[in-house]
Parts: structure tokens; C-alpha cells; sequence
């Protein structure tokens, strides 16, 4: 274990320094995943803050850092800290290139997704009621106001746009979306992932907003892969659409891009920082996190969806094989179509015989080490519909680094063939 531990000290994030005076060609994902270098004791400000690193086991969830940064996106991270610029000169040159590999008119570096989704509201205000960046929210309630979003659509994310002052209204039928438009109409939000929860599709929702002269805004955070994703819903019409940075991207994990129109794209960087007075002033994206979703874009272009999915298998097989000898044990591997469109092992067994439930295994891996997170869903009835349960584990295996796949079936097996130990 102490090899193992040795080794997995390896992808710690702050180890970048010394790797950095190597140069990397560009290489396949696998390759392009695999650790630069071991840091010295005085670079591990892990261990020296006593915070353990995981094995990601889950996927690219906000509270487990998400996705590690491929070796050249660090490279260029690292080499971005060492000058100074002008930071409105690096977001647009940023914003250009950007817009440029992902085929659409214009693009912001966000600090994230959820920034991406206020600044987006700030701009349609923006648009619709020629009002300038000092002036959000305070003058907003008594102006055109209006966001309208499908019941179905609403989330915890809704809070991004309110930041701003908007009153979102909600619809569930065509007619009801039809009807809401109004004099005070300013945008529609569109959650993708949501796409068939509710009556209205996103070619439809589109289409009827456009017949209103109203932007559409498409929350699209985690629904890359496939890297077409990165220009499809832009290509269909929608006026603006977000992605997070440091989730299938790879790129630094409080970064984000905000894709679309250019005219709505300014309007939305008048309203982020460096602008002092604007609702996205404590959105700060750094020189770093820019150069970070930079480069990340142009790794991700050198990437192929099916070489990346087929790695992504070979590591559920790992851990299928491995398990295959636990009584009652079922497999089955679940694609979620939109968001987190990559395989998901769902291990279902029963509990009684085996003598472990999948919450308290879970538990178990959590607190050893090395300590392995498990998805979310393991456990519960729902999060997956119908294909998770309180007797399955679930697994996601794209944000498993080299080998540790074989780490998490060894684990996994000497849990639940000692339940009680």
C-alpha cells in the first residue's frame, strides 16, 4: 500500500513546478491524464494541511474538485503566473480565440458556470432595458424583469439569475409558454439536461422565443462529452450558452465559458470584473483560469469522444472482473444521455447476503486510504432513475487517473467479501 500511496502522491495538484522544465508532446487521453511529476515535500501543501487526495470514483461534482487538469493545461497555468497583463487584453484575445475553435460568434471565460448563467442575465437586461452595469439590480424590479423557465427547469441554480433581480415565471405547456411572453419578458433559460423532464423540447423552446425577439439562454454546465456539445446548441440558435471549465473540459475547476452572440457577450463582460461596479465583480477569473480554459479548449479539440469512451469502459471492466464472484452481484453500465454522457458501472446486490449495504461501503471506502469517493447516487432510489437504488453502487470512471481503477476493484472487493471487518 505504501507503493500505492507513493504513487498516487503523484497527481497531487501543487507538483506542477518541477514538471514544467520538461517539454510534453500531445498525446491521447490516458497519456495526457498521467501525473507529471512527484512535488517535493515542500510543494505538498496537501499534506502539509493534512487534506487527504481522493480517488474520484464519482465525477466531476463541485464538491471533489472535479476533473485534474491534463499535463499541458497545467504547463500552461503554471507559465501564465509567472508575468503580469492586462487583464481586459487577455479576456478578449482569450474570448477570441475561444469563440474561434468552437464556431460561434463570441466568447467569455467565466469564473464557472453558475457566474456564466448571471452574467448572461446581466446582458439580456442589459439588451432589453439599455441600463448600464451600476445600475443591476437596483433598478431592475421596476423594469423589464422577466425570465421565463419550465417547471421542470427550475433549480438551485435559478439563484444566479435572481442575483440580478429578475422574477422568473414559469410555465408547463406550450400555450402556458406562449402566453407568458410579455412587455417585460427579457430572456428564457433553458435547462439541457432537463431536456424531456418537461413538455416543451429545446428545438420548440427556441423557436418560440426567437418568434418574441426574446434571447435564449441554454444552462448546458456538464453536458460535455461529446466535445460536439461545445458548438451544437450555438449552432442551433441559442443566443448564449454556458458550460463549466473544470468538468468534461478539464480545464481549472472556477472557470467556465459562456458561448454566443457577440452583441450579448459584450454586454456581458461590461457587467463582470474587472468592472468594478457590476453584478460580477466577485467573479473574478484570474490570468491563470484564463490561460487554464484556453489551453484546455485546445486540448480538448485534440481529444476523440470514442478513444476517451473506450477508456472509460476498459476501466468499468477492471472493476467488473474483479466482482464478479460476489454473491447475488448484477452489472450494468449506464450512459446518462445528456449530462455526464459517460458510462456509469451500477453494482447491484443484495445487501442481506452479502452482509454490507451499498451506503455503508460507501462509508467504508471513504475513510480509508487511499480514500476512494463513490458516486452520489450509491445508495438512493432516483438519482439515476430507475437504475440506482438502496442496493446499488454506483461508479463513474472517466475522473479515475491510470491504474486506479485496479486500486478501487481491489477495495471494493476486500469490503464487501469482509463486510465485517
Amino acid at each position: 500500500m505504501a507503493n500505492t500511496l507513493d504513487q498516487l502522491t503523484r497527481r497531487r495538484f501543487l507538483g506542477w513546478s518541477q514538471a514544467l522544465l520538461a517539454a510534453f508532446s500531445t498525446r491521447p487521453l490516458l497519456a495526457a491524464t498521467t501525473p507529471p511529476a512527484t512535488p517535493t515535500s515542500d510543494d505538498d501543501y496537501y499534506a502539509k494541511l493534512g487534506v487527504p487526495i481522493i480517488i474520484n470514483a464519482a465525477g466531476t461534482y463541485t464538491y471533489l474538485t472535479a476533473a485534474v487538469m491534463p499535463p499541458q493545461v497545467q504547463r500552461a497555468v503554471a507559465q501564465a503566473a509567472l508575468h503580469p497583463v492586462v487583464l481586459k487584453d487577455l479576456h478578449k484575445a482569450a474570448g477570441e480565440h475561444i469563440a474561434k475553435r468552437l464556431h460561434c460568434e463570441a466568447a467569455l471565460v467565466t469564473s464557472g458556470a453558475s457566474a456564466a448563467l448571471t452574467l448572461a442575465t446581466a446582458a439580456c437586461l442589459s439588451a432589453a432595458n439599455n441600463v448600464k452595469p451600476e445600475q443591476i439590480p437596483e433598478v431592475i424590479p421596476s423594469m423589464k424583469n422577466e425570465v421565463i423557465v419550465q417547471k421542470s427547469h427550475r433549480y438551485e441554480y435559478d439563484h444566479a439569475m435572481l442575483l440580478c433581480g429578475i422574477r422568473i415565471v414559469e410555465v408547463v405547456t406550450l400555450e402556458d409558454y406562449k402566453k407568458a411572453f410579455g412587455p417585460k419578458t427579457v430572456m428564457t433559460n433553458f435547462f439541457n439536461s432537463a431536456d424531456g423532464d418537461g413538455q416543451i423540447d429545446r428545438k420548440t423552446w427556441l423557436e418560440v422565443a426567437h418568434q418574441h425577439n426574446v434571447p435564449c439562454h441554454m444552462d448546458a454546465a456538464a453536458d460535455m462529452p461529446p466535445i460536439e456539445n461545445l458548438w451544437k446548441y450555438t449552432g442551433m440558435g441559442y443566443d448564449l450558452v454556458c458550460f463549466s471549465g473544470g468538468k468534461g473540459i478539464r480545464g481549472p475547476q472556477n472557470a467556465g465559458l459562456l458561448l454566443g452572440k457577440k452583441s450579448l457577450i459584450d454586454l456581458a463582460a461590461e457587467n463582470d470584473s474587472p468592472n468594478s461596479d457590476a453584478v460580477g465583480r466577485g467573479m473574478k477569473v484570474a490570468k491563470e483560469q484564463i490561460v487554464g480554459m484556453v489551453a484546455a479548449v485546445d486540448w480538448l479539440l485534440e481529444q476523440r469522444d470514442e478513444a476517451n469512451q473506450a477508456e472509460y469502459m476498459k476501466r468499468v471492466d477492471t472493476i467488473v472482473a474483479k466482482l464478479k464472484s460476489i454473491p447475488t452481484m448484477k452489472t450494468e453500465v449506464f450512459m446518462p444521455e445528456i449530462a455526464n454522457h459517460v458510462p456509469h458501472l451500477i453494482l447491484a446486490y443484495d445487501p442481506k447476503v452479502v452482509g454490507i449495504t451499498p451506503l455503508e461501503v460507501k462509508a467504508r471506502l471513504s475513510a480509508q486510504r487511499p480514500q476512494i469517493e463513490l458516486n452520489p447516487a450509491t445508495g438512493y432510489t432516483g438519482r439515476l432513475g430507475t437504475h440506482s437504488n438502496e442496493n446499488t453502487i454506483v461508479i463513474a470512471t472517466w475522473m479515475m487517473q491510470p491504474g486506479e481503477a485496479e486500486i478501487v476493484a481491489t477495495h471494493l472487493h476486500a469490503v464487501l467479501t469482509n463486510p465485517k471487518a
